[in-house]
């Protein structure tokens, strides 16, 4: 044996590898706990369990419906709750304690602005408020031995009218917290192009976005992010395997769209358990993440929302490794590709590469020696 990486990594060696997270939803990453408490603190009697752990099992059931549409009903308790400065302060700052404990050291984290004004706060409270509370939760995490850097990512809803005034806000914010901007939401007849006024501005303002797409609705949907949108990174985008020819002899043929992504770097957003419930992929064996990653797409694996799914980075992880065999060096791969499309600096960037991602990769996999020496060291003294 030569080196660790083949061997599959332990579940406790994944949760310890530096993660990055790119999409993932705040009104989705609520601990069920947290939902009761709020709810009762805000008069909230829709709440379909009032028992924390029920409550979490009937997110994971409801979102496992296999339609885009009934997913995305779950998110009217979350939201509900969510409705004040405390309640948003509480749910960032948790968000990235959570994050933290589970080994992400960066993270990108998306939600509408426009959802959150039912008890009177304005757009600008919603954001500074949801800052302070990933700020609280960096601090938190640093004072447990945990490193982690958040950025916001703010969303508009692709069927409401207001892309322009949250990607305004997005450019106002964007050196106080905010890193980027997206559209979310149901797909079908609601094209991107739709709002090609917010991005045209942000593409004048040299800012960036990404893009729910090719997740329910297919290849039509990444064409126009892209070309016509301009899109950064896209999200999801597991459609992108419509364009992709595989014969009987196993060689593969890609289309120009999916050449167009995969030469251009484009990277994706892939979130497989989350992709499994709505139906954009049959099983894990079965999601395109497996050729995608053998053809050398620029691939990240994320969340996407962590309640619903009833999973963390980590898991996604254990459910790759467990399909595909990926070893450590492919971990590496996903989170490298992450960190390379994150909406910050370049120098910064690079200095999380070299100086935390790398470095903890290198030390997992070294691990092997030490246990092979111990092994040694115990067969010698018995």
């Amino acid at each position: 044996m030569t080196s660790e990486t083949s061997n599959l990594p332990t579940p406790d060696q994944i949760r310890r590898s530096p993660k990055v997270l790119l999409h993932d939803h705040l009104d989705g990453g609520l601990r069920p706990g947290t939902i009761i408490e709020l709810a009762r603190e805000a008069g909230y009697e829709n709440l379909p369990e009032t028992e924390a752990d029920k409550l979490g099992i009937w997110f994971r059931e409801a979102a496992d419906s296999g339609s885009l549409p009934r997913y995305l009903e779950t998110f009217a308790h979350t939201c509900a709750v969510m409705q004040t400065k405390a309640a948003l302060f509480r749910v960032a700052a948790e968000c990235a304690e959570d994050l933290a404990e589970d080994g992400v050291v960066y993270a990108e984290i998306r939600y509408a602005p426009e959802q959150h004004l039912e008890a009177g706060l304005s757009l600008e409270e919603v954001v500074e408020t949801v800052n302070e509370g990933f700020r609280e939760g960096e601090r938190r995490a640093k004072a447990n031995g945990r490193r982690i850097r958040v950025g916001a990512l703010l969303t508009a809803m692709r069927h409401a009218a207001r892309a322009l005034e949250i990607a305004e806000l997005a450019n106002r914010y964007r050196d106080k917290g905010v890193v980027g901007f997206d559209i979310a939401g149901a797909e079908a007849g609601f094209p991107p192009t739709r709002h090609l006024d917010a991005f045209e501005y942000l593409k004048r303002e040299n800012n960036h976005f990404t893009i729910h797409a090719g997740e329910a609705f297919g290849l039509p949907s990444i064409w126009q992010a892209l070309q016509w949108c301009g899109a950064d990174r896209l999200g999801h985008g597991v459609k992108i395997i419509d364009d992709i020819e595989v014969a009987a002899d196993g060689s593969v043929t890609l289309g120009r769209l999916a050449s167009y992504v995969r030469d251009k770097r484009i990277p994706l957003e892939m979130c497989p358990t989350s992709n499994l419930q709505t139906g954009a992929a049959l099983s894990y064996a079965e999601h395109p993440i497996g050729l995608l990653r053998k053809l050398h797409f620029r691939l990240t694996v994320n969340t996407d929302n962590r309640l619903m799914s009833g999973t963390s980075m980590s898991r996604e992880f254990e459910h790759l490794v467990d399909t595909f065999g990926y070893s450590l060096d492919d971990m590496q791969w996903f989170t490298v590709n992450a960190m390379k499309s994150a909406f910050i600096p370049f120098d910064e960037r690079l200095a999380m590469i070299n100086d935390v991602i790398k470095p903890g990769y290198a030390e997992l996999k070294s691990e092997w020696l030490f246990r092979q020496t111990a092994s040694t060291s115990g067969s010698v003294s018995a």
